[in-house]
This record gives structure tokens, C-alpha cells and sequence, in this order.
């Protein structure tokens, strides 16, 4: 089985691509929307089959000379190969019905289940986690944030996905590698919004900047634009309400920004792949995932990502903001889709003398 993946604007073009290069044999075995829905990538197949060797050649042939030791030789080895492929098969149906278990387990949608189970059984990896990982690293992508970043990351989502919390750890990081931190927070309607965030960065040391409009967020960013990582909260934003996506689109116009999408883990898949393809119109290509701590059903994050055309790039599994956050890769991802509890046990828990010197959250989680 030989793969290869075509990328083109449209599909039209992509099934072009695939029939010239492999001809009308070749079988797709994924798609996925590239760059918030303007581009496709597709991955198609083809069999290579290897000539078996034939069992009767020669052996009525009056003109052959081989001996029947030589015969039965040739027999043997004919039926070894069929052995071999039966157990091929074999092992290749136990992968196929280990990751359906999973992807049913997580609630994951039959399209993109489907490209998940043809991706991992074409990677010829027996183990299923490790099929399972390759065929993700394949299907999504894996940026993590940059440790500095020339653009202002700005944190943006439906409301209780996270945001200020995620601001609150990006930030604690980047105090505690040594960087110049800013931090803005256009949450200024929201009861207590700009109190929550301000008990964090009382604590950083760093001063609050408060915008309400683009023109106030853009004059910020021009005096705070010297810093090694510039971050921005922002107040949740219905993605079914266009003015409401209306004024976070022109607060991520304002300077130079990088618009994240914060993504709660357990959503449902097709209410996922809704937000996602939203936010993907103002520009978003990178989504942070979070409490992975409390979800056990992640379909939604592998939907969101794939009909949004997001990559991955970090994670939350604590709402403690001494936890951080952590790089999501595809094995990372795989180990989570397997078995999350045994993940999480695997993470260093803060002391408690740690966890009573940070700041209390007010109405219980941070948005």
C-alpha cells in the first residue's frame, strides 16, 4: 500500500491531483480542511500487490526438471506466505476493532473516525496507541505557543472555556522563565472580570492594562509592544451571535495579534466543530485545549480541530495556575485518547504549600 497526500484550494482539484499522480485506482482514505476552510488536504492509497509465487508452475510440464523435493520446497513456501498474510490480517482486524472501541469510548464522529482508523491501519504499526499516535501526528497539526512571540496571543472562545485562566498560566510561565511580561484584558463588563485576572497579576508583579474599545487596545499595544510575550483576555464571545463575533473580530484587528481559541475538552462533537469553524474566520489556527482534567470524552477537540482547520497547541489538565500548561503533541494526545486517568497520574502534583499561596478563584473557575 503505498500513501500520499495532495494539497489544492478545493476538492475538485485535490481528486484531479490524486488521478493524475496515482490513477482511478487509488482510494482516499482522508480529508481534512487546511487554513479555516480555504484549502484541502487529501490522502489517498494504492495497492502494490507482489506477485505470489505459483504453487503449480512446472509440475505437469513434461520439459520441467525440477525434482519434487524441489517441488514441495516451492509448496511449503507458498503456503508460508499465506500463513504470514493471514496473520497480517489478523493483526490489522484487532488494531481496527481496538481504536473503534476507542473513538466510540470518546463519542469521535464516524467521518472523522474514519479517517483516524484508515490513517492508523496504513501506518503498518501493530500497537494501538502507536498506530493511533502516528495517524493523528499525520491528520492534525502540532504548534505549540512560542516562548516569545512577536505577536500578542490573544485568548478568545465561548464563555466558561477557560481564557483568563489560561492567561493567568501563560503568564506565571513566562515570569518564571524570565521574560518581560504584559498582560490586557478586554473583559470589562463582566462582573469581577478584570478583579479575577488582577489578583494573578498583583502576585506576578505585573500591572494590568484595561481596553473597552479597538482604538484603546491598539494604543496599549503600541506602548507595551517591547515585551517578549504580550497577552490578552477577552470576555466569551457567542459564536452563534454575529455581533458579538463582530466586535471580537475587531479587537483581534487591532495591532499585531495572534488569536487562540481556548477549547473546553467534553464538548459535543458537532457543537465543537461549530465553535471551531466560527472562530476559524477571524483568523485562528491555533487551539488550546482545555480541562482535559474533568472530560473524558474527547471527540469534540479531534472534531473541532479537524472541521476548524486548527492545530493543537497546548494543554490544561488543572485549574491551579502553578500547573501551567503543557506542549499537546500526537503521542500526548493518543496517551490521553487511551487511558486520560493514567495521563493524569502521571503529572507532578503541586505541594500544598503551593497551592495555598495562590490566589483564590472567584465563582469557582475562571472563565
Amino acid at each position: 500500500m503505498r500513501l500520499k497526500t495532495f494539497y489544492a484550494k478545493n476538492m475538485t482539484e485535490a481528486m484531479r491531483q490524486v488521478r493524475d499522480a496515482m490513477g482511478e485506482d487509488a482510494i482516499i482514505i482522508a480529508t481534512r480542511d487546511e487554513n479555516g476552510g480555504k484549502s484541502v488536504r487529501v490522502t489517498a492509497a494504492i495497492e502494490q500487490m507482489d506477485d505470489l509465487p505459483d504453487p503449480y508452475a512446472g509440475e505437469t510440464s513434461s520439459h520441467s526438471r525440477r525434482s519434487a523435493k524441489t517441488q514441495a520446497f516451492s509448496n511449503d513456501r507458498v503456503r508460508a506466505d499465506y500463513l504470514q498474510y493471514d496473520e497480517e490480517n489478523d493483526l490489522e482486524g484487532q488494531l481496527a476493532e481496538d481504536l473503534t472501541d476507542i473513538m466510540l469510548r470518546h463519542v469521535v464522529p464516524n467521518d472523522v473516525m474514519d479517517n483516524i482508523l484508515a490513517t492508523a491501519a496504513m501506518s503498518g504499526l501493530g500497537d494501538a496507541e502507536t498506530a493511533l499516535a502516528a495517524a493523528l501526528d499525520h491528520l492534525y497539526g502540532f504548534t505549540p505557543l512560542p516562548r516569545k512571540n512577536r505577536k500578542a496571543i490573544m485568548l478568545v472562545g465561548p464563555p466558561g472555556a477557560g481564557k483568563t485562566l489560561m492567561v493567568a498560566k501563560l503568564a506565571t510561565q513566562g515570569v518564571m522563565d524570565g521574560l518581560s511580561v504584559a498582560v490586557v484584558t478586554t473583559d470589562t463588563v463582566r462582573a469581577g472580570g478584570v478583579e479575577q485576572l488582577q489578583a494573578f497579576t498583583k502576585i506576578l508583579k505585573i500591572p494590568l492594562q484595561k481596553a473597552k474599545t479597538r482604538e484603546e487596545l491598539n494604543a496599549i499595544l503600541n506602548q507595551i509592544q517591547d515585551n517578549d510575550l504580550i497577552l490578552i483576555d477577552t470576555a466569551g464571545t457567542n459564536p452563534h451571535d454575529p455581533d458579538d463575533m463582530a466586535r471580537i473580530a475587531r479587537l483581534a484587528d487591532a495591532g499585531t495579534i495572534e488569536p487562540v481559541l481556548a477549547m473546553t475538552a467534553g464538548v459535543d462533537a458537532e457543537e465543537s466543530a461549530e465553535i471551531a469553524r466560527s472562530f476559524a474566520l477571524l483568523g485562528v489556527q491555533r487551539m488550546l485545549s482545555t480541562r482535559l482534567d474533568v472530560a473524558r470524552r474527547l471527540g469534540g477537540l479531534l472534531t473541532a480541530a479537524q472541521k476548524g482547520g486548527m492545530s493543537f497547541c497546548n494543554m490544561s489538565f488543572s485549574p491551579r495556575v502553578t500547573d501551567g500548561l503543557d506542549s499537546l503533541n500526537a503521542t500526548t494526545l493518543a496517551r490521553f485518547l487511551m487511558n486520560a486517568d493514567k495521563v493524569l497520574r502521571s503529572y507532578t502534583k503541586p505541594s500544598e504549600t503551593t497551592q495555598t499561596n495562590q490566589p483564590r478563584q472567584t465563582a469557582g473557575r475562571a472563565k
